[in-house]
């Protein structure tokens, strides 16, 4: 079977699609680098493997070896946002409170203890760094720089430069989905593989199934501030022009 390598952004049906590859492939051809900090960023790809998925730097596409099917998934970005923010507060809401005193959770204490305002916002440099590489225009700064956390390397780019560089890399791909067309890539691993499956209808960690809104509108009733919310609206805009461009120039399935 074919090597694949799949980019797999936080909230856009990845642990699915890592599920069922990795049930393809088995333990012993599947990369054990799930996240970009259990190695250096050019040990991302160990060698001897078939299966790379999870959330990782790449610096570019030829560190992958040759004849390589690469891919990720997209989802609406303020859907995206919203979404990733509900899931860390329902994970924190389970934690106990050892867990969340610890200093490896700071995120989880934060997310449920501090008000909207003083989560996405407030803190020091360190925690607004965080912020901004999880949750400001995730999909530009990760293809623009190949790192997860992106957002002091591209700090200073106009919107402009960061959508011309997001797209230039994310050429490089072989596929890039939309989380609502994963039919296209349950056809894909059915040729790539020979085996079907089943991502578009069975997700994990896909939240609560019966939302009467967005998660994005759940996300602004949160708050009444006007300026927070603008603000919060800012972390979308230049993602959401980026997928206009990749539709445009067809990247985008």
């Amino acid at each position: 079977m074919k090597k694949i390598v799949f980019l797999h952004i936080p909230k856009t049906a990845g642990q699915s699609v890592h599920s069922d590859l990795s049930r393809i492939y088995g333990k012993l051809r599947t990369s054990p680098i799930r996240v970009h900090h259990q190695a250096g960023q050019n040990q991302q790809f160990p060698s001897g493997f078939d299966l790379y998925s999870g959330h990782l730097d790449w610096h570019h596409p030829t560190q992958f070896g040759e004849n390589v099917f690469s891919f990720t998934n997209l989802r609406e970005p303020y859907e995206r946002i919203a979404s990733f923010y509900f899931y860390l507060l329902e994970k924190a809401h389970h934690a106990s409170e050892s867990i969340l005193s610890s200093p490896e959770h700071t995120g989880l204490r934060r997310v449920k203890n501090w008000t909207l305002d003083d989560y996405f916002f407030g803190g020091d440099v360190a925690w607004q760094n965080f912020i901004k590489d999880h949750y400001d225009n995730f999909y530009c700064r990760y293809m623009a720089t190949g790192r997860v956390r992106g957002a002091i390397q591209t700090a200073g780019i106009s919107k402009d430069a960061l959508i011309e560089r997001a797209i230039n890399r994310a050429r490089t791909l072989t596929r890039i989905y939309q989380l609502s067309n994963l039919n296209y890539l349950e056809e894909d691993i059915y040729t790539l593989t020979g085996h079907k499956v089943f991502i578009q209808d069975t997700r994990v960690n896909a939240g609560p199934k019966a939302i009467r809104r967005t998660r994005w509108q759940d996300l602004m009733a949160l708050t009444n501030d006007e300026t927070t919310q603008t603000r919060l609206e800012s972390f979308a805009m230049t993602d959401v022009a980026f997928i206009k461009r990749l539709g445009d120039e067809r990247l985008l399935i």
